[in-house]
């Protein structure tokens, strides 16, 4: 199984993001610079300003402003970027967490209840929306299908970005998809772990008491070094900057990371869950 997203299913943009896109390859051009030297200048990587350019990326703030700095442009980037819209096919409290994901520099995932997002197969994911409750229209099954697995890309897009994920055993023992589609889940899984910036473990469900029994938790750390962290739960979703919280949860994933298999000890542990389907 790989990162590609499935035939047919490019990713969701909206005229708003296309258009400021075409204005900072305009300005760029203007200013006389390639790609490869402006992605220096606003201190973000040649492939995430060639996704804002396509209109496949919503920029940051601090994107915007930088890029008006570097190409002196009269206050239309910072104009033009009052009109984006967000894409299609995510929960309004997820959408902060999920502009900030693609500027990862370090990505941590701690999940008890299914597959991280990042890491599902599109049989996987499309069971989720399929038996979601309120049931959604085939329509939108095919936008959230589409933009989980746009959203799951930054694995092969951010190979320098550091990713760590912590998954209950359970979870991959939960034949959330049947044993075929399980399977492929768990090959897919094993394949990311192979990558040198992939880290994946199991907490094994003969751990008792361990660090992230208060439920699933995010963190990440972006180009500036700046951390954020994100907790959810049914219907909402938090999106944390206080440093004296994020903190806090950084110790606990910390003390996660001991508690949980080794990435070795969780290889052999997913082959053996995926040789009893």
């Amino acid at each position: 199984m790989t990162d590609e997203v499935p035939k047919g299913s490019e990713p969701e943009t909206s005229e708003s993001l296309k258009a400021f896109g075409e204005v900072v390859k305009a300005f760029r051009k203007r200013a006389g610079l390639t790609q490869e030297q402006f992605a220096p200048l606003v201190g973000y990587s040649v492939p995430m300003v060639a996704s804002i350019e396509q209109g496949r990326r919503l920029p940051s703030k601090e994107f915007v402003d930088r890029a008006e700095e570097v190409l002196d442009a009269f206050g239309v980037i910072q104009a033009a970027a009052k009109h984006l819209t967000r894409k299609a096919g995510l929960a309004k409290w997820f959408e902060g967490w999920a502009e900030l994901e693609p500027l990862a520099v370090t990505l941590y995932t701690y999940e008890n209840r299914l597959v991280p997002g990042l890491l599902q197969t599109p049989s996987y994911a499309r069971t989720l929306f399929e038996k979601q409750i309120p049931a959604v229209s085939d329509d939108k099954i095919e936008s959230n299908l589409i933009r989980r697995m746009e959203r799951a890309r930054i694995l092969s897009e951010r190979p320098e970005t550091i990713f760590s994920f912590i998954v209950e055993e359970h979870a991959l023992r939960r034949q959330m998809a049947g044993p075929a589609a399980m399977r492929e889940e768990i090959d897919h899984i094993l394949t990311l772990g192979e990558r040198r910036n992939v880290d994946i473990q199991l907490m094994p469900q003969s751990r008792g008491h361990h660090s992230g029994l208060d439920g699933p938790l995010y963190l990440l750390e972006t180009e500036e070094n700046t951390w954020y962290a994100y907790c959810e739960g049914q219907e909402t979703g938090q999106l944390i900057s206080d440093p004296k919280v994020v903190s806090i949860l950084q110790q606990r994933y910390a003390r996660m990371r001991t508690q949980a298999l080794s990435p070795e000890e969780s290889v052999s542990l997913l082959r053996e869950i995926r040789g009893a389907l």
